[in-house]
């Protein structure tokens, strides 16, 4: 009409783009505040206590190895510490243990003292490394803590926190993996503690099996003493 173009509004059309312009602005804000920075995060902050090293008495040089079997990966002065704490076996014991049978209470003493000798160095080693690795892992955990509980924009977009929490994982399965080595050792040592609780049993029930086998074949009244009883337990 009078040579002008007509213009032609479309409500629906409007309304579509007030939609969009409305998501995009979700959007926005969703991005912004995934980019934000913690401002206060000391809150959640804890204190990682350093372990204090063992320092082991050794006046004789009955502990020889003991402090540095226990603070540091050492085999050698694991095997070492344990032999010089604990009792030598006489030397003409595998002699006298060769006419023992299997089963007995001294070849069962003897299964005792190998299997103690064999988990208890393995364990002094496996305390001495966790000590070991829990200072030298002290600088790693302290950075880490740090840079978690940093307040500034350079550790606190997402993608840079979400590394932080894969390092902690890392850290994490690490601790665990440290502390199942001592659980084993320590199921290693109940089961030497169980079985010499479980022969101490079984002796003292032999014992009480072999007295009453005594006194029903030996009358022991004193109107019946005619003969010496030389069968006893010393």
């Amino acid at each position: 009409m009078f040579g002008l173009g007509d213009i032609v509004f479309d409500p629906t059309s409007y309304g579509s783009l007030i939609q969009q312009l409305t998501t995009l602005q979700m959007q926005y804000n969703m991005v912004k505040n995934n980019l934000t920075h913690f401002s206060f995060k000391q809150q959640w902050q804890t204190t990682l206590y350093a372990m204090e090293n063992v320092n082991v008495a050794d006046l004789f040089g009955e502990t020889a190895g003991m402090s540095t079997a226990l603070n540091t990966n050492s085999p050698s002065a694991s095997s070492t510490a344990w032999k010089a704490a604990t009792i030598t076996m006489n030397g003409s014991a595998p002699s006298y243990l060769a006419s023992q049978s299997l089963g007995s209470a001294r070849t069962s003493q003897l299964a005792l003292i190998e299997t103690s000798d064999a988990v208890s160095p393995d364990c002094l080693t496996a305390v001495g490394q966790y000590r070991g690795d829990r200072a030298t892992n002290a600088t790693a955990n302290s950075s880490l803590l740090s840079q978690q509980f940093d307040g500034g924009d350079g550790t606190n977009s997402e993608l840079q926190q979400l590394n932080l929490l894969n390092a902690s994982d890392a850290q994490r399965l690490s601790e665990m993996q440290s502390q199942g080595t001592l659980q084993a050792c320590l199921a290693s040592q109940m089961t030497v503690a169980n079985m010499e609780r479980r022969n101490a049993t079984v002796e003292d029930l032999n014992t009480a099996v072999f007295v009453q086998q005594q006194r029903s074949a030996n009358d022991t009244s004193a109107a019946n003493e005619g003969s010496t009883w030389d069968t006893y337990l010393p």
